[in-house]
């Protein structure tokens, strides 16, 4: 998908300046060295799901990214679609309501995912098969975490080669 271009003179410059500057920050929080060169910004256009040239401009402060990237690229900065926004100066803090709807769930509220204990507790698991799901669930979790750490370690590989 193609970034929302704007003109160095216009007034999308200023939004997309400042857009540019809040990832990047987020980026950097979220343990991404966008720096260039550094292989950061291509292990962030994956993870957000957007191509590295668009990424590039978007940290440059030169476009915006398109509406449909916004879900992915606050979800891999860690926050959300409206703090993104609005942080950015892109809307302004009236135009989104700071208190969505509690009986409608939404992809952009950023939640922590339910423990594997308060899973089995929701499932009413007991005794051994508890203790199954729960070894089962923490390996699983482990070797997430490991695939995580080589990802990265191989985009920073890419990013010194």
């Amino acid at each position: 998908m193609r970034s929302m271009e704007h003109t160095p003179s216009g007034p999308g410059n200023a939004a997309a300046a400042r857009f540019g500057a809040l990832i990047t920050r987020l980026a950097h929080e979220a343990g991404y060295d966008v720096s260039p060169g550094s292989g950061g910004r291509s292990a962030l256009a994956r993870d957000a799901n957007m191509s590295a040239s668009s990424v590039g401009r978007m940290l440059d402060g030169k476009t915006l990214p398109a509406p449909q990237q916004l879900e992915g690229l606050a979800r891999t900065v860690h926050t959300d679609v409206r703090t993104l926004l609005v942080s950015a100066g892109v809307i302004s803090d009236a135009s989104w309501p700071k208190h969505a709807n509690p009986d409608v769930l939404s992809a952009t509220t950023p939640t922590q995912p339910p423990s594997p204990e308060a899973v089995a507790d929701m499932w009413g698991l007991t005794e051994s098969i508890r203790d199954m799901f729960l070894g089962s669930a923490q390996q699983a979790i482990r070797l997430q975490n490991q695939a995580n750490a080589r990802s990265a370690e191989q985009g920073e590989a890419l990013g010194r080669g």
